[in-house]
């Protein structure tokens, strides 16, 4: 009966000893074996540190997962009363990763929003684009993100977000249009209601 008790606290005790999966070294092996699948040497030269670079880009370009976009926003949000026109960020530059094929998307994004006694830091908007861009994405999906946050955080009169973008899923796989570029929007409040807040929306925005 000991020499079982014993066994047991053995057994148990080797699982818990196991060491944790590391999640980079676990890219690693993942991209020595898709080296291997698709017929090179992941110990050749060239391929070396390859495993150990492609495991930190993907590091950096989610690291939108590990961000809270509302404390991007929170931290600088400040009264200001008197001001109730357009406030308008233009071509904030992103890079981001299709979820369907994990190859980059890429383009402007515009963002307005009319103040309701509230404003935020102009850079937090631009960081708040990033956040959600650094994530596995679709253009549709990081459009609207961008302008749920930004209305829930300010409670604005209206919000406007216009993204436009290149998808190298287009252009280097499928039907290989070179040229095609994609238009996404997404307008609440003012911006919806109101087609005089719209137009002026995107007459700042096209520069017409």
């Amino acid at each position: 009966m000991n020499s079982q008790r014993t066994s047991r606290k053995i057994s148990q005790a080797s699982l818990t000893s196991t060491p944790a999966s590391h999640p980079q070294q676990d890219i690693e092996d993942n991209v020595r074996q898709i080296l291997r699948h698709i017929g090179e040497d992941p110990d050749r030269e060239g391929l070396l540190k390859t495993p150990h670079r492609v495991a930190r880009a993907f590091e950096y370009h989610t690291k939108g997962y590990a961000q809270d976009p509302k404390e991007v926003i929170n931290g600088a949000i400040f009264t200001e009363e008197d001001y109730q026109e357009m406030i308008l960020i233009k071509d904030i530059d992103f890079y981001s990763l299709c979820e369907h094929h994990m190859l980059p998307f890429f383009g402007r994004a515009h963002v307005a929003y009319i103040p309701n006694k509230h404003i935020v830091g102009i850079s937090k908007i631009a960081r708040l684009v990033e956040v959600y861009a650094r994530r596995l994405q679709i253009q549709e999906r990081l459009t609207t993100q961008v302008a749920n946050t930004l209305m829930e955080a300010l409670s604005p009169l209206g919000v406007g977000v216009i993204i436009t973008a290149e998808h190298l899923c287009m252009r280097m796989r499928g039907v290989e249009k070179q040229n095609s570029i994609v238009t996404t929007s997404a307008t609440l409040g003012a911006f919806r209601t109101h087609q005089e807040t719209r137009e002026e929306f995107m007459t700042l925005v096209h520069g017409r």
